[in-house]
């Protein structure tokens, strides 16, 4: 599939919802569970949705569209959200995601990218070269891959409960993360 800017922002103007929709108001018990040490619960991966709306995506389309390459990406805290939602509710980690997704799509739509534009390159500090147009399709896959992460880590919480069934539920089975 090639990355088409509507496609994106159809799946990206999605996400708050369907974490809402999962999450919200759900006993603890399944949002606050993790796989194991290093490991995230969906309270931690909805934290980390919400650094990454501050300081990754919008933040490093700007710098490919102002600076090029001759202002490298600062580093990303992918650990960031421990400290930045201690003492923060799941419910408000998830209104706090629908707004800075929605500020971060307004601000998006606002740049009229042209193709030229998501050819436009910056420069990442581990991959080097970047497009914007990879940066804005890492943003979808990103989110998706969380979204998978979050129910993978739920359906482990029955592991052992579902009994004999562990052989037919991959999400039990699949890697860690």
């Amino acid at each position: 599939m090639q990355f088409q800017l509507e496609d994106a922002v159809a799946v990206l103007t999605r996400t708050p919802a369907t974490l809402r929709a999962l999450l919200k108001d759900l006993p603890s018990v399944w949002t606050t569970q993790n796989e194991g040490p290093e490991t995230w619960s969906p309270f931690d991966v909805v934290g980390h949705l919400n650094h990454a709306e501050r300081a990754d995506w919008i933040p490093r389309a700007q710098i490919i569209l102002q600076h090029g390459e001759t202002q490298p990406f600062p580093p990303f805290d992918r650990l960031a959200q421990f400290e930045e939602s201690n003492g923060k509710t799941l419910g408000q980690l998830l209104d706090e995601f629908a707004a800075l997704r929605a500020q971060s799509l307004a601000t998006l739509q606002a740049l009229k990218l042209t193709d030229a534009e998501l050819a436009k390159t910056g420069q990442h500090p581990a991959f080097g070269r970047v497009t914007l147009k990879e940066l804005l399709a890492t943003w979808v896959a990103h989110d998706l891959d969380h979204i998978a992460q979050i129910v993978r880590v739920m359906a482990k919480q029955y592991a052992v409960e579902v009994g004999p069934w562990q052989q037919y539920i991959s999400l039990i089975h699949e890697r860690k993360r």
